[in-house]
C-alpha cells in the first residue's frame, strides 16, 4: 500500500483508510460504513463529520451504500493486486429491524432453533453498531433480558445471551427499561451467574451490573443485598482469573454502591477491606490503584471498614506507601483513608503503628513537596491531632520541629 498512491476519493474521510464498505449520507459524503456507523451510533453524534451539517433522520437509521464507488475501489484494487493489494470483498447487505424481528419470532418457537437463533443474534450483533441499534429497537433486549432471568446460570443459552447483550453496549433508556420491566429478577439473574457461571460469563454479568447501577433510582441503591457485595468482592478476589476491564467494573460498581444506606457495612462484611489491602500490595496500574484508594477511602468512612483496616496487618502501610508514589488523586485518597483513621479510631496502639510504619513522616513529606492544597490541608490536620503523641519522634524533620504544633 506504502508503495503506490491511493486515489483521495478511495479514502474514508474519518480514518484516511481505504474504504471496504462506502456508504453515503444526506450531505453527499462518502464514508466507510464501519467509521460512520461508529461514528452514529455509538459516539451518539447527529451531524456530519465533514461539513458539521445536521444529519436527516434517516441517515440516523441507514445509511445509503455507494456500489458505484464501490466497484471502483475493487476494479482499482485488481489492477493493482502485483503490488499486494487485495480486493476488497463485495460486502453483504445490512440487516433491518424486519429481519430481526422475524429472528426473535423463530427463537421462541422451540430450544433447538432458539439457540440456533441465538447464534445468528451474536453473529449480528458483532458486525456493526448500526446493528446493534437495530436490535435495540427490534426489541432484543428485552428478549435477552428474559433468556436470562428464565435459564439456569451456567447454561449455553444463558451464557450466550449474556455475552450478547453485553457487547450490544446498550444504551442508557434501554437500559432503565431493563430495571423498570425485569427489575428484581433480572438481577437476581445476575446475581446466579456471579455465583455459578464460568469467568467469562460471570465479567459480562459483573460489567452489565455496573452499567444498569449507574442509572438505577436510589432505592435499587439501597436495596442491594448483602450477598451481592460478596460477590463483586470475589471477582476482586480472583482478579487474576478476570480480565483488567471486568476488574475494572467490579472496583467502579463499589464506588457507585457505596455511599447508599448501609452499603459500606456490607461491603466490609464481604470481606471488601482485606482484598483491597492485599490488591494494593501488588498493584502498578495507576488508575487501577486510584479506584481501590476510592473504594477503601469509602469503606473507612464507616467503624466497620476502619476496624477492618487496623486489622490487617499492613494495612496502614501500604495506604501510607501509596502517597506521592501514584498521582495526586491517589495520594488524596490515602491521606483521607488515614485522616478518617486518625479522627475516630486513633488508639494509642494505631499511632504507635502509625510511626513505625513510616505514615508520620510520609505525612510531613507531604507538606513539604507538590501536593494538592487539599491534601496538604488533611496532612496538617493529622498531625496537630496528633501532636503530642507524635511531637518527641525521631521521623519528623528537624527543620519542622519550630512550627510543629504542641497542643
Amino acid at each position: 500500500m506504502e508503495e503506490i498512491e491511493v486515489p483521495a476519493h478511495f479514502l474514508c474521510p474519518i480514518s484516511l483508510q481505504l474504504m471496504r464498505d462506502p456508504v453515503t449520507v444526506s450531505t453527499g459524503i462518502t464514508y466507510d460504513r464501519v467509521n460512520i456507523e461508529r461514528w452514529l451510533f455509538l459516539c451518539k453524534n447527529n451531524t456530519c463529520p465533514v461539513t458539521k451539517q445536521v444529519l436527516q433522520e434517516t441517515d440516523l437509521t441507514s445509511t445509503t451504500p455507494n456500489h458505484t464507488l464501490r466497484r471502483l475501489i475493487q476494479a482499482w484494487c485488481t489492477i493493482n493486486a502485483c503490488h499486494g493489494i487485495e480486493r476488497i470483498p463485495t460486502p453483504q447487505p445490512p440487516v433491518d429491524k424486519t429481519q430481526i424481528v422475524k429472528i426473535l419470532n423463530d427463537a421462541k418457537k422451540s430450544p433447538s432453533t432458539g439457540r440456533k437463533c441465538l447464534r445468528r443474534l451474536r453473529s449480528i450483533t458483532l458486525q456493526s453498531e448500526r446493528n446493534r441499534s437495530c436490535l435495540e429497537a427490534a426489541g432484543a433486549i428485552e428478549f435477552l433480558a428474559t433468556i436470562i432471568t428464565k435459564s439456569d446460570a451456567g447454561s449455553d443459552e444463558c451464557d450466550e445471551a449474556l455475552s450478547i447483550l453485553y457487547h450490544l453496549n446498550i444504551s442508557e433508556s434501554y437500559l432503565k427499561s431493563i430495571v423498570i420491566n425485569n427489575g428484581e429478577e433480572f438481577l437476581e439473574s445476575l446475581m446466579r451467574v456471579l455465583k455459578c457461571g464460568n469467568y467469562q460469563s460471570r465479567s459480562y454479568a459483573i460489567m452489565l451490573l455496573k452499567s444498569i447501577f449507574e442509572v438505577a433510582d436510589p432505592f435499587q441503591l439501597i436495596s442491594v443485598k448483602q450477598e451481592f457485595f460478596t460477590e463483586i468482592v470475589n471477582v476482586l478476589r480472583d482478579h487474576h482469573q478476570f480480565s483488567q476491564q471486568a476488574s475494572k467494573a467490579a472496583l467502579k460498581l463499589l464506588v457507585e454502591l457505596c455511599p447508599w444506606g448501609r452499603n459500606r457495612i456490607k461491603a466490609v462484611e464481604g470481606g471488601g477491606v482485606s482484598v483491597l489491602v492485599d490488591l494494593l500490595l501488588d498493584v502498578t496500574e495507576r488508575r487501577v490503584c486510584e479506584l481501590m484508594l476510592n473504594v477503601l477511602d469509602l469503606l473507612c468512612r464507616c467503624a466497620e471498614g476502619r476496624a477492618e483496616l487496623l486489622k490487617h496487618g499492613a494495612g496502614l502501610a501500604v495506604v501510607s506507601k501509596k502517597i506521592l508514589r501514584v498521582s495526586h488523586a491517589a495520594s488524596d485518597r490515602a491521606v483521607r483513608i488515614l485522616c478518617s483513621v486518625c479522627k475516630f479510631s486513633a488508639t494509642a496502639r494505631v499511632l504507635q503503628e502509625m510511626l513505625q510504619v513510616g505514615v508520620v513522616s510520609k505525612l510531613c513529606l507531604v507538606l513539604q513537596v507538590d501536593a494538592s492544597v487539599k491534601t496538604k490541608e488533611r496532612a496538617r490536620e493529622i498531625l496537630k491531632l496528633n501532636a503530642r503523641a507524635w511531637r518527641d519522634s525521631p521521623c519528623v524533620p528537624a527543620h519542622l520541629l519550630s512550627s510543629y504544633p504542641s497542643s
